[in-house]
């Protein structure tokens, strides 16, 4: 089965094509160089056009043990 659908794949070549000429700009406005964020962007834009693109991954929590052995120092 297929990871990311085809429409989802011509988005990511669009970015990558946007990119290479300099046209492809972040939310911030700053131009994207790194080819990692073009295809973030890319996957970004797929899954807004309603594209197969599987869900971003949930950001992990900071573990709470760090957070009580600072606690314990003062």
């Amino acid at each position: 089965m297929a990871k990311y659908g085809e429409s989802a794949e011509r988005t990511v070549a669009s970015a990558m094509r946007r990119r290479k000429r300099g046209t492809l700009k972040s939310s911030s406005g700053q131009r994207v160089t790194s080819r990692k964020q073009a295809i973030a962007i890319g996957l970004s834009e797929a899954r807004s056009k309603g594209a197969k693109v599987p869900r971003k991954p949930a950001s992990r929590k900071r573990s709470t043990a760090k957070s009580t052995s600072r606690r314990r120092r003062s």
